[in-house]
């Protein structure tokens, strides 16, 4: 039993890591607050797709020069597959431009309403709708 739950600590990990996330995002009326729990979730979701792609035993997949005959693969190598790691890479680098991209939405938010509490601009917008007429 305990062998079984140290061989799947990592997922436990990350399925804590995507509950606090989305109990981020669902639970909070902060705009700052939700940003953060998305980030949150979208490491833990990093994470599953690179704990996914361990493979025990396999080393990079660079092969060595000397090891290869007549182009061929060792029939006994073992070797991790690169596209998770180079995927995440790049989603980490999507998910940074989001990132700062929410934040400076939520700057301007702030300047214009002059707060970042979700019920609060919907009760501004519903008060200037109100104002309007509409």
């Amino acid at each position: 039993m305990v062998e079984i739950v140290a061989e799947r600590f990592t997922y436990a990990v990350i399925l804590v890591l995507m509950m606090v996330g989305l109990y981020a995002v669902i639970a909070t009326g902060n705009l700052v607050k939700r940003m953060v729990g998305l980030s949150i979730f979208q490491t833990s979701v990093f994470l599953l797709y690179i704990a996914t792609a361990k493979v025990f035993g396999g080393g990079p997949a660079i092969f060595d020069y000397d090891d290869l005959t007549y182009g061929t693969i060792p029939e006994d190598a073992i070797y991790a597959n690169p596209l998770p790691h180079v995927l995440i890479l790049t989603a980490i680098v999507v998910g940074v431009a989001t990132l700062a991209m929410g934040l400076a939405l939520v700057v301007r938010i702030r300047e214009v309403y002059g707060t970042i509490e979700d019920d609060e601009l919907s009760e501004i917008d519903h008060d200037d709708e109100l104002k309007k007429g509409v």
